[in-house]
């Protein structure tokens, strides 16, 4: 692996002291395409087995449609035989168990966590400009107590 091009940016606001970095490197990776194709799984709502109802429901399901296709022979294919089983599992878990959402989170960035982002930019640039030992207290001042309202609001929303 090897370099191909480095840059700093100063005007990036990391809410530190410390600026943006950004470099451009050139490398191999080795991936398998079995690995790249894995990530389209099905997920299944899992915390509704701990009903009573629904894992009595599963169970019947499963073993009914084990039950159907019983008729497997010695000479049948060992990776036939497990996608059957695979299938049979996740068609039940389709029927009683249902896929899995993901949470969506409420938006709580709003126009006031806004207003105190553009105070702490504008008192940063001001040390940026005037580098003196008050406008480095000023900065960190303005900075905890953003950091505290962007908590709070993070906290008051969700």
């Amino acid at each position: 692996m090897f370099m191909l091009d480095v840059r700093s940016f100063m005007g990036t606001d990391c809410d530190t002291e410390h600026y943006l970095v950004v470099a451009k490197c050139r490398g191999r990776l080795a991936v398998s395409k079995q690995a790249a194709q894995k990530f389209d799984v099905e997920r299944f709502n899992l915390r509704k087995l701990s009903e009573n109802e629904v894992r009595k429901q599963y169970q019947v399901k499963v073993s009914n449609s084990f039950a159907a296709s019983e008729n497997f022979s010695d000479s049948e294919d060992v990776n036939r035989a497990w996608e059957n089983v695979k299938e049979n599992i996740k068609t039940s878990a389709k029927k009683s168990l249902n896929r899995y959402e993901l949470k969506r989170h409420k938006p709580w960035f709003g126009e006031e966590c806004l207003g105190s982002l553009d105070q702490r930019n504008h008192v940063k640039m001001q040390w940026v400009q005037h580098p003196s030992q008050s406008n480095v207290d000023n900065v960190n001042n303005v900075r905890r107590e953003a950091s505290r309202h962007f908590r709070k609001t993070k906290r008051r929303i969700i």
